[in-house]
């Protein structure tokens, strides 16, 4: 797995089935890899879908109860709500991976946080289906 995910895919991909954020999801938890998400993104998520209106709080206890089962929780440092890109890249650089799959427009804008790439679920799904480079030589 050579992503986290943000938030925001979580939530996207709970909600709007067939989305690319749904099939993003789909594809990091088909990984040999279980995805790793920090207590800051479980926080974020869970707290996102109770202000869905369509989201009932069983509904979002069954959601968050299947997020948790497929992903492995990595100690981060603690983060106000607010500070998406400092826990982000907190998360994927104790994930050891070097991009955050986000469609959150504000990160993609900001494109690369000390060292950390953030990358929309439409690019990412695109890199998935290319075919791998020829071999050199």
């Amino acid at each position: 797995m050579d992503v986290v995910l943000a938030p925001d895919i979580y939530v996207n991909a709970s909600v709007a089935l067939g989305s690319p954020p749904e099939h993003a999801v789909r594809r990091a938890f088909g990984s040999p890899s279980r995805p790793k998400a920090s207590g800051w993104v479980m926080e974020r998520v869970e707290s996102m879908l109770h202000a869905i209106p369509e989201f009932k709080d069983g509904a979002v206890e069954r959601q968050m109860t299947t997020i948790r089962g497929l992903v492995d929780v990595v100690d981060t440092n603690e983060f106000f709500i607010e500070d998406w890109d400092k826990a982000l890249v907190a998360l994927a650089k104790a994930a050891g991976v070097g991009r955050v799959l986000t469609d959150h427009p504000d990160l993609l804008a900001s494109k690369r946080v000390d060292g950390v790439e953030f990358v929309s679920s439409d690019s990412w799904l695109g890199e998935q289906a290319a075919p791998p480079p020829p071999p050199v030589g």
